[in-house]
């Protein structure tokens, strides 16, 4: 396929996806696989309509959103070198991106609040933590990332693609594609750059919270392992919603931020059931 020249003022109509040029390989099979068993799981075992189990199974719908949005191009790229995208196509990942991750980082904070209802307040947790409560903490994880974040791909999808088409990236990332445009993109990039950190920012610090008050709770109690049981759930949070931070890091390396990109739909498939099932058994 031609690529427009750099000179030329010929709308381009559709990217290309270049992924890592040194570094292009096959993927084996199976990368990525997300079957959607907890979410039906839950929906037909009627022991398992609890609220504690809501909240993972948000979870899995999340991650196989991602998954579905993601990985068939990444692996049509590596496998068969399709590298073509379309404007309707990339804008589309690009709103699925910047608007799933933010959901799935709130959900995790509704669980964490959860769990310091469970922890501090055991008497009041049946009637705090209802299947209403989870059906509305559903709902605003959704609507508001959702509404809040579709600003970024309406920003890129309206600006003139004039020049390059070549996107140095495995998925249509909103930088990514906003600096290849002929037009100032400052908005658009200051946009992204706030929203995100509102809302990844205000998760981490109502999380730290909640880790906070959680860990002085068990710290009071006498029965041993708790604190390392404690500790272990929060830490591996923790680790996850820093993960998530990363997709807004941008003096790093450029393979780096690539990499990371493709990992940011990979990984909550992969370690979400784990942590999800180890908070399980903990609390049976």
């Amino acid at each position: 396929m031609t690529l427009p020249s750099n000179d030329s003022t010929v709308p381009v109509s559709e990217f290309l996806l270049i992924c890592f040029p040194n570094f292009q390989t096959s993927f084996p099979p199976g990368h990525g696989d997300q079957h959607p068993h907890p979410p039906i799981t839950i929906h037909l075992e009627a022991s398992l309509h609890l609220p504690l189990y809501y909240l993972p199974s948000l979870l899995s719908l999340l991650d196989i959103v991602l998954c579905l949005t993601v990985i068939p191009k990444v692996l049509a790229i590596f496998w068969f070198d399709l590298r073509s995208i379309g404007f309707p196509a990339c804008f589309l990942q690009m709103f699925i991106m910047n608007s799933f991750l933010p959901m799935e980082s709130c959900t995790f904070m509704v669980k964490d609040y959860d769990h310091y209802v469970a922890i501090c307040h055991p008497l009041q947790y049946l009637s705090i933590i209802t299947n209403q409560f989870v059906a509305k903490a559903s709902v605003f994880i959704v609507v508001q990332n959702a509404l809040l974040l579709s600003p970024v791909p309406i920003l890129s999808a309206q600006l003139h693609y004039c020049r390059k088409n070549v996107i140095e990236n495995c998925i249509c990332a909103n930088l990514s594609v906003s600096r290849l445009s002929c037009d100032n993109f400052t908005l658009n990039r200051l946009y992204q750059f706030v929203a995100g950190w509102t809302f990844l920012g205000s998760d981490f610090i109502l999380i730290f919270l909640s880790y906070t008050f959680i860990l002085r709770a068990v710290l009071r109690f006498k029965v041993e392992g708790v604190a390392v049981k404690a500790l272990s759930t929060c830490g591996s949070h923790f680790i996850l919603i820093l993960f998530f931070s990363t997709c807004w890091l941008k003096k790093v390396p450029m393979d780096i931020l690539i990499l990371f990109n493709v990992l940011h739909p990979f990984s909550p498939p992969a370690l979400n059931p784990i942590i999800c099932g180890f908070q399980t058994k903990e609390g049976l």
